[in-house]
């Protein structure tokens, strides 16, 4: 029961005791002053006639000044609950069932139409509101619109697949739309907004990579497959691990290279601060930020210690980066190159696929006995990971649908085979940091690579690069900043970016001092965390 419900209940309570006192009274004053006997019930109907003032019948008039005081006590009373009601329950009363009302249509022109809130969508959201793009969001739960209003968060209330839904949206007068919510949905959504429009660009998010081809006849533009994204960068971390070989980066030119690198334990890094290992000062490796358990740290200073749970995003020559990485494998012997595979779905199908083409073995879990499984039974029981051989295993990748089964896991994971890296999938960016807690080496989630998926197709004049791993790197232009040195900028600082390399007509430089002045047709090439990114964007471009 919400606060202005009890208010009304609470209200009621207080008349009707009101009424039944001064009905007992009634009855004494009559038979004391009046003469008269009356029952309890002619008490209360004379009592409500004189609140209501709707009349006395019979009883008026009184003869004794003592029951006519009480009849004016009680007419008085009648007038003031009527002024009392009003402004305090039925006027907030209206004006709560209106707020509580979610809208129906929205304003927006130019702006991106996202049918329906689900948590993978905050993270685009940041990126259409860091990059000043409007939004709208569609949703068929009339109370998380509301909540969604609440929070400043444009959003309005609708059948998902319905014409007039989409024109309440401005659908024709929209940039783009985004349809996000399951197959069979995304294709109704898909033919009715193209009904609506012929121009509208229409992006789908798909699971199946079979759907896929009937979302384009529908008439989508676009087709964004994050789980096999999510799925092959996973896989590719674990192959990553196994060699000392430098694998997985984003080549820049023959000159640079941006990666991530994974401390194991007992690499001869673990103990050490950043400037104690010489990376930058004896490797000429530019340091952009680093994980520490979880956090991005932009600037590791002389109190970050790295440890085997530390991520290193760095960037230089692939020669220096290739040294650096034999620094990060541990110095023991290494269990053998088998990967377990927790969950048999579109992630952890697409997973086992890459493995096996790199020539690395896998045995999958699963609760479902289907072809392809190789252990049936819980990720989260312990005789389950021993009959999988978890512990002679280099690594196990969880691609679990559920984010507490995954934390779970790991937890379970952490007690039966301590030296076995546990790479992680989660859905929602808030179970990053718990996954991390709970012992995961790497956490990458499904929003992420979602949200950096349709960005990087929304957004004009920004290109995201990376859209598979834990840092983000964007191509960009710069406008705020033009004629500006990026020591006078100092957007490490401000930001907790770094520009790694600016595109100025046909060459890519890479040695950026902070005297080096933006121009106006500069492409930036700028690396760091999703939080640190969407502040460069909100403040250069």
């Amino acid at each position: 029961m919400n606060y202005w419900w009890r208010r009304i209940v609470l209200s009621l309570v207080a008349v009707l005791v009101l009424v039944l006192v001064y009905a007992g009274l009634y009855q004494l004053g009559m038979a004391a002053f009046e003469g008269e006997t009356k029952t309890y019930a002619q008490s209360i109907q004379a009592v409500i006639e004189s609140l209501t003032t709707a009349g006395f019948g019979g009883d008026a008039p009184w003869e004794s000044t003592a029951m006519n005081l009480f009849v004016v006590a009680m007419n008085l009373t009648g007038v003031l609950l009527v002024f009392l009601a009003l402004p305090l329950i039925v006027v907030p009363l209206f004006q709560q069932a209106l707020e509580d009302r979610p809208p129906e249509s929205t304003d927006l022109l130019n702006h991106v139409v996202i049918c329906s809130y689900t948590p993978r969508s905050d993270v685009l959201a940041g990126e259409l509101e860091a990059a000043n793009v409007p939004y709208v969001f569609i949703d068929d739960d009339p109370q998380l619109v509301v909540e969604l209003n609440s929070e400043g968060i444009n959003a309005i209330y609708g059948e998902l697949d319905q014409e007039e839904t989409l024109q309440a949206a401005n659908a024709e007068q929209a940039s783009a739309l985004v349809t996000d919510i399951d197959e069979e949905t995304n294709a109704m959504v898909i033919l009715t907004a193209r009904e609506l429009s012929s121009e509208l660009r229409i992006v789908s998010v798909v699971e199946d990579d079979d759907v896929a081809s009937y979302h384009r006849y529908a008439g989508a533009d676009e087709i964004v497959r994050p789980r096999r994204v999510l799925g092959q960068s996973l896989a590719t971390k674990a192959t990553t691990t196994v060699s000392a070989d430098l694998r997985d980066t984003i080549e820049l030119s023959e000159e640079l290279a941006v990666t991530e690198l994974l401390v194991q334990e007992h690499s001869d890094l673990v103990g050490q601060t950043i400037p104690e290992s010489g990376i930058r000062d004896r490797m000429g490796i530019t340091v952009i930020g680093a994980w520490f358990n979880g956090e991005f740290v932009p600037v590791p200073g002389p109190d970050n210690v790295i440890d085997g749970n530390t991520i290193l995003l760095v960037a230089g020559r692939r020669d220096n980066l290739t040294e650096l990485k034999s620094r990060t494998v541990s110095t023991l012997r290494h269990n053998p190159d088998r990967v377990v595979v927790g969950g048999y779905g579109v992630v952890g199908r697409t997973a086992v696929e890459t493995l096996a083409s790199g020539g690395v073995s896998t045995c999958v879990v699963d609760i479902a006995d289907e072809a392809g499984v190789d252990v049936v039974g819980d990720v989260t029981d312990e005789s389950v990971l021993e009959d999988a051989a978890v512990d002679d295993s280099r690594s196990i990748i969880l691609t679990l649908d559920d984010d507490a089964t995954t934390i779970y896991a790991t937890l379970v994971l952490r007690q039966v085979a301590p030296g076995v890296e546990i790479i992680a999938r989660a859905n929602e960016t808030e179970s990053i940091p718990k996954l991390y807690r709970a012992g995961a080496e790497y956490v990458l989630s499904l929003s992420t690579v979602t949200g950096r998926m349709l960005a990087s197709i929304l957004i004009e004049d920004e290109e995201i690069l990376t859209p598979e791993t834990q840092f983000e790197l964007v191509r960009t232009t710069a406008p705020q900043i033009v004629g500006r040195s990026l020591g006078d900028v100092d957007l490490r600082a401000r930001t907790g970016c770094t520009v790694v390399a600016v595109e100025r007509n046909e060459d890519l430089l890479t040695d950026l001092g902070p005297e080096f002045v933006v121009r106006e047709d500069d492409m930036l090439i700028v690396a760091g965390s999703d939080e640190a990114i969407n502040q460069f964007v909100t403040l250069a471009c």
